[in-house]
């Protein structure tokens, strides 16, 4: 599917749903295509289970064994 970029701005919901149908959209500004509007995939770890994706900027970090107690503890004083 094509759209312009006024589309984008006045109709961004639709697009949104058309996207979230698996159809990409290439967005064209003065008749040229700039940009694509593509479903994101979902991603399983290697073991095959789903992971939180908030958390995979937590990964690789050795001092946290539970990342859901960290953020609970950090977010007590608020």
């Amino acid at each position: 599917m094509k759209a312009t970029a006024k589309d984008l701005r006045f109709y961004s919901k639709e697009l949104l749903e058309t996207v979230n149908r698996g159809e990409e959209v290439v967005i064209t500004y003065r008749g040229k295509p700039c940009a694509k509007l593509v479903p994101i995939k979902k991603e399983e770890s290697k073991t095959g289970e789903k992971t939180h994706h908030l958390f995979g900027i937590w990964k690789n970090n050795p001092d946290i064994d539970n990342i859901e107690n960290y953020i609970r503890n950090l977010r007590k004083g608020r």
